[in-house]
């Protein structure tokens, strides 16, 4: 497997004149790595005792809290490795694989499920316990109650190639992320034609094309965009900020997406680690996830709604193909 993109340039940037994302993306993921790397020098030099390494691409301000609570718990120690929004979970994929020969982490923690199951493709996880999914939140469209009104709001993500919203969505770089996996998704269910000419329609409607899922609630509530494709869990996030935004109800075309973990092969700390696993799966932490707006329930298929249910073998196979034409439509 071939390292994962870190860096590209947007066909349209939200503010042209801003640098080059080019810049901030691979500024952001060289930055969170080497922020990375000092939390484990300092963290090596600190007096041992029970501790595990934590790769996680769950927001900070959920993951914090379940870690404090995790060590009041059981007295073992996290030292947290964060991705950054713009490279969203492809920067810490990448490093995995980097430290594949000596691996640094023993819990890789990420908030969706497509670069997990690449990295398991790799053998990167452990070969009794391996990864598993918990939870789930879904992918939603937004839309700012001010600018748009439910009776003319579009029904499903297939609609926002329609002349109407020429120039009026937002969405986060379609390579990275929870994006990602919902244009892989997609393509497995509409077949490579017709999804093809899904994308080249939503570019050509000329979307803002931003560096993540918040960015793209923040743009829908401010009023620059009138709808966006991001998560529910930003916009609940958008919410509590006072933006006057409401998610549309679950289409066909919706995505649900899993929370992921997994033990990392060879990692330093396998006993703690299966015990972080064992009390990151329980019912109950699922809930304080759900109480946060980090996640929206507990089993996915108790979602009455029908929603994408990706081929994943399939989807991992053209997977390498899927971000070459995503990257040829919407970024150069």
């Amino acid at each position: 497997m071939k390292p994962l993109p870190a860096a590209l340039n947007p066909a349209q940037s939200h503010d042209a004149k801003r640098p080059s994302p080019i810049l901030w993306v691979f500024a952001a993921a060289l930055l969170g790595l080497i922020i990375g790397a000092l939390i484990l020098t300092v963290a090596r030099k600190a007096p041992s005792g029970p501790h595990i390494v934590v790769y996680t691409s769950q927001d900070k301000v959920y993951a914090e809290e379940l870690f404090r609570l995790f060590t009041g718990e059981t007295g073992v120690e996290i030292r947290a490795v964060y991705d950054s929004e713009a490279v969203k979970t492809v920067g810490l994929a990448n490093r995995l694989l980097a430290e594949r020969s000596r691996p640094q982490c023993d819990v890789f923690w990420n908030n969706e499920e497509l670069r997990t199951r690449q990295l398991a493709a790799e053998g990167l996880f452990d070969g009794v316990d391996g990864w598993s999914s918990f939870g789930y939140r879904s992918r939603r469209v937004v839309i700012n109650t001010n600018l748009v009104s439910l009776a003319e709001a579009p029904r499903q993500f297939a609609d926002l190639t329609n002349a109407v919203w020429r120039n009026r969505v937002a969405l986060a770089f379609p390579v990275f992320g929870t994006t990602a996996m919902h244009f892989a998704a997609l393509r497995s269910r509409w077949g490579e034609a017709g999804w093809r000419d899904w994308c080249q329609a939503l570019a050509a409607n000329r979307p803002m094309i931003v560096d993540g899922n918040s960015v793209v609630v923040r743009l829908v509530g401010r009023g620059e965009a009138a709808v966006g494709m991001t998560d529910a869990d930003d916009i609940a996030a958008g919410q509590r900020e006072g933006y006057p935004i409401i998610p549309l109800p679950l289409a066909p075309d919706a995505l649900l997406v899993p929370n992921t973990v997994g033990l990392v092969r060879g990692g330093p700390n396998p006993g703690s680690g299966r015990q972080f696993i064992h009390w990151l799966k329980q019912r109950e932490t699922a809930q304080r996830l759900i109480m946060m707006n980090a996640l929206e329930g507990i089993d996915p298929t108790q979602v009455s709604e029908p929603t994408l249910v990706p081929d994943w073998p399939a989807l991992l196979q053209e997977l390498e193909r899927t971000t070459r034409e995503l990257e040829r439509i919407f970024l150069r």
